[in-house]
């Protein structure tokens, strides 16, 4: 591939499937989320928090079905065999660093506790949910910086304006050995006389260069070609996949936890759309929800009396899942800039690779 080729193929944001996306083309479209960030950038620390906060006042009470799908099962995330059990969650979802999840776990305890001052006594313990990558190439993981103020700052922050690429817990993140981080995006789908959203947000951590796919159009090798010429010591790893991946999935559609199961398993194919082949150290995890009812904690509410769509119905659901996880990924990619870390180790930022 020549150079001019390689610029045609990168110069614009590929435009994942024939799905609509919402108006902000994110996860909030799905109404009501609200997503905040705490970034730390400051010198060998590059790192932080992202969370997803539910449009429930307080979802240890009112509960949200979910779904887990565990592609490749490396990583020390915290809440996911409960998850998997009950088809439930009852938090905030929060994406940190890996040495950052206990802070950020105690961080959710203890806001449960304030809202809920019985959590652990006469009503059961909270299932703190606290997914993670390893950021450690940029940051000085060691260090264990993230605290549960961070988690509160993220918490506070959280707006349906959702900022992308080296924000929040996507701050230290490498993606096909560039810069990757936070990305988001969402794909609208009709049926009969009604719509539904299904969002994305991912936190990008995986993939080897050599194996990007941008649009479909195989440009690995010839990006690694043109980042070694931009610079001779280009650090890119020792050619492994053992990155990660968080992929989120949000759906407005009534769906029950077994569905939202199955509609996290689609988040694997616009994964693999972009060339990933989830490698042996590398987590890839996606998470389904949905917004369209909640269930109850206290056995004397009754339980949502909602009709669940059809099985039959589901593919353009499972359409949008892996189109707008895919496009999520790009857009992570396309917002990032160049961050300089720990041990002056860097990572290109898309926009960097065509500056002179």
């Amino acid at each position: 591939m020549t150079d001019a080729q390689l610029l045609a193929a990168c110069a614009a944001l590929p435009r994942v499937g024939h799905l609509p996306p919402g108006p902000r083309n994110t996860i909030t479209d799905v109404a009501g989320l609200r997503v905040g960030h705490c970034t730390v950038a400051q010198g060998d620390l590059q790192t932080g928090v992202t969370v997803v906060v539910p449009p429930v006042a307080n979802p240890f009470l009112h509960k949200l079905p979910a779904g887990l799908a565990v592609i490749n099962g490396f990583g020390k995330s915290a809440g996911l065999v409960q998850l998997a059990e009950l088809g439930q969650i009852e938090t905030p979802i929060a994406l940190t660093n890996t040495f950052g999840v206990p802070a950020v776990v105690q961080a959710q305890i203890a806001e449960c506790i304030a809202a809920n001052p019985e959590c652990g006594r006469s009503l059961p313990t909270v299932n703190a949910l606290v997914l993670e990558c390893n950021d450690g190439y940029l940051s000085d993981i060691q260090r264990m910086a993230v605290t549960a103020d961070h988690y509160r700052e993220a918490v506070e922050s959280a707006s349906y304006s959702v900022a992308q690429g080296a924000v929040g817990a996507g701050r230290g993140m490498s993606c096909f050995q560039l810069k990757g981080g936070i990305g988001t995006a969402s794909r609208v789908v009709e049926m009969a006389d009604c719509h539904y959203t299904v969002g994305a947000l991912v936190q990008a951590n995986m993939g080897k260069l050599a194996d990007l796919r941008w649009g479909g159009v195989p440009v690995g090798a010839a990006l690694q070609q043109r980042l070694h010429a931009k610079e001779q010591q280009a650090a890119l790893g020792d050619g492994v996949d053992k990155g990660s991946i968080i992929m989120l999935l949000a759906t407005d559609a009534p769906l029950d936890s077994r569905q939202l199961t199955r509609m996290a398993r689609r988040a694997a194919a616009g994964l693999a759309n972009t060339g990933s082949c989830y490698g042996h150290g590398s987590g890839d995890i996606a998470l389904a929800f949905s917004c369209a009812y909640t269930q109850p904690a206290d056995v004397n509410e009754p339980m949502p009396a909602m009709p669940m769509l059809h099985e039959t119905l589901l593919d353009p659901l499972f359409r949008a899942a892996s189109d707008a996880v895919e496009q999520a990924i790009y857009h992570a990619l396309w917002h990032a800039q160049m961050v300089q870390g720990r041990d002056g180790h860097r990572r290109w930022g898309w926009q960097d690779l065509w500056k002179d």
